[in-house]
């Protein structure tokens, strides 16, 4: 089976202040308040399959709040979201090597794979998208992911090289804003959203990072340091024209809210499952700072339990209420999305999870309480 085998007319959500409106120009303005309409849905990014033109399809119509380019890591190395991202990178050439990949003095086959994988995406989704208008979301990693995954040419880790570190981010930031710049041309009706993922910066801020040997780990990163990059490459996606909103997607426990805040993050994903009440404070002075929350509430696990989504959105209901804000306020900061993992879910299960999410969205909006 594929992706378009289950098709079907999007629902459609009413734009929140100012959302979707046309500023003149062909392309919809930036909302006033939150990046997208209440009631949102969208995935974290990753999904199953190795067809990169059905995937397209799917998202444009079955999550038509929040579509997202599709990764499909499936398809191999170079597919996933750490080969995509290091094909953005200017003049960072990088191969694979047997323990991973490596800073290098010329590109490798490997990057160049990469490379065409993303270029046939933009492609595809391009022919997908063609007269689309609305917000479009894309992700890539982040500064500190990417030095955590990438070693330098004699072997350690470039996290472990505060100069290397700032030339990712460069390198990553200009990369960046010349692909987005582009996308904005090839679907000049998108309001894009840009997601930066940074699924190991507790560990960088916990110094819990191993060594290629294993046996030690990368001392941990000061917040001045991690601040400083990470709001470096947030910054540059959102000087770019079409872009409405960058934020920033961590799927790993104590996700370091005020830390993203402070880095100019419009908005948080996290995994709403992982969260504990020590978190409470973070997430409301994130709130009242204005950001808006991608929670991961649907879960992607094989046999997950999905038959009722007000169970599903218990922790976010419950939450909410603890932190004492309005109740018709948590569908409209609250897009709801799975927790990760999707891509390594049958594209049936994928499927049923995608349309929890709408349902378990439908809830927050109408009577979350």
């Amino acid at each position: 089976m594929n992706w378009s085998a289950v098709e079907r007319e999007p629902e459609r959500v009413p734009a929140a202040d100012g959302a979707g409106q046309d500023r003149g120009d062909g392309v919809p303005a930036a909302p006033k308040g939150l990046p997208w309409a209440a009631g949102c849905v969208s995935g974290v990014g990753s999904l199953p399959g190795v067809d990169p033109v059905e995937a397209a399809r799917y998202v444009l119509g079955e999550v038509s709040e929040l579509p997202f380019l599709p990764e499909l890591p499936s398809r191999g190395l170079g597919a996933d979201m750490i080969g995509r991202s290091l094909a953005v990178l200017v003049d960072m050439p990088v191969d694979h090597q047997p323990s991973g990949w490596r800073l290098v003095p010329r590109p490798g086959l490997e990057l160049r794979r990469a490379r065409d994988f993303l270029e046939h995406d933009l492609d595809v989704f391009t022919e997908a998208a063609a007269g689309y208008t609305g917000p479009l979301k894309v992700a890539f990693a982040g500064p500190w992911t990417l030095a955590s995954s990438v070693e330098l040419p004699r072997g350690h880790k470039a996290l472990s090289d505060q100069g290397a570190v700032r030339d990712i981010a460069e390198a990553l930031a200009e990369g960046l804003a010349l692909l987005l710049a582009d996308l904005g041309r090839r679907i000049p009706g998108a309001r894009l959203l840009v997601q930066i993922d940074e699924p190991s910066l507790p560990a960088v801020l916990a110094g819990r990072i191993r060594t290629p040997s294993g046996f030690s780990a990368v001392p941990a990163v000061e917040e001045g340091p991690a601040i400083e990059w990470l709001a470096a490459v947030l910054g540059a996606a959102e000087a770019v024209g079409p872009v409405a909103a960058a934020g920033v997607h961590c799927c790993a426990p104590q996700v370091p809210l005020d830390l993203l805040r402070r880095a100019g993050a419009r908005f948080v994903g996290l995994d709403a499952t992982l969260l504990t009440r020590a978190e409470d404070d973070a997430v409301g002075e994130a709130v009242d700072a204005g950001l808006g929350l991608m929670f991961g509430l649907v879960p992607t696990s094989r046999g997950a339990d999905l038959s009722d989504p007000r169970r599903t959105v218990t922790v976010a209901v419950d939450l909410w209420r603890r932190l004492g804000f309005a109740p018709d306020r948590l569908g409209e900061v609250v897009a709801v999305t799975p927790t990760c993992g999707l891509a390594n879910a049958s594209l049936d299960d994928a499927r049923s999870v995608l349309r929890h999410c709408r349902q378990a969205a439908r809830v927050l909006v109408e009577s979350p309480e």
